[in-house]
């Protein structure tokens, strides 16, 4: 699907190695069929309690009204790419348990999980996610009508892989450039905070 595949020191999936988000995408819709099995991907995640707090607010530019609604509730810097992408989508979570509407602190990860599975379907169907924190949930809460105890988070663009010499020259970079991650050794500890795991020293 791309170019970027992951160089990992160990060996992984390869549909996580596959795994990137682009800021370039192509002028092609993705089917309700694929977006489907996306979301149903999202709703098999694991989640504390089995309390499923996430949902989603989806826009195609099959409807052009929603679909710039949508793109209002992003940051500028991220409606200048993300206004190419055929699909936008809100993730919202509840924060609060229906079970005893005690606060739910898991609601956050958990949303972040159901998007992990969405982010691996799609990866399998050569779809591209990416992701963004950079909205304007307020917005998103008038425009969109979200009742209380339930928050806008993210947003993800999704599509199909563009090519970056469309892009303006700064994201032409990113696309373009190596991917990058910290090695193991930086955030897998055992005995105290900061201290390499054996498991992870070579």
């Amino acid at each position: 699907m791309s170019e970027k595949k992951a160089l990992t020191d160990y060996p992984i999936h390869e549909l996580l190695a596959e795994r990137w988000s682009p800021y370039a995408f192509q002028d092609r819709p993705v089917s309700q069929a694929d977006l489907r099995s996306l979301f149903e991907a999202a709703r098999w995640s694991a989640s504390s309690y089995n309390e499923q707090p996430w949902s989603y607010l989806v826009a195609t530019k099959e409807n052009p009204d929603h679909f710039q609604q949508l793109l209002s509730c992003l940051v500028e810097a991220n409606q200048i790419w993300a206004q190419n992408a055929p699909v936008l989508a809100l993730g919202i979570a509840s924060l609060r348990f229906t079970r005893n509407n005690q606060e739910n602190k898991a609601a956050i990860h958990d949303l972040g999980l159901a998007s992990g599975n969405l982010v691996v379907e799609a990866t399998a169907r050569g779809i591209c996610v990416h992701e963004m924190i950079g909205i304007l949930p307020d917005k998103a809460r008038d425009l969109f009508d979200i009742p209380e105890g339930f928050e806008a988070w993210t947003a993800m663009a999704i599509g199909y892989q563009g090519d970056p010499i469309t892009l303006p020259d700064a994201l032409k970079e990113r696309d373009l450039s190596p991917r990058q991650r910290k090695p193991l050794d930086q955030f897998v500890f055992s005995g105290k905070w900061g201290n390499p795991s054996s498991l992870v020293l070579k």
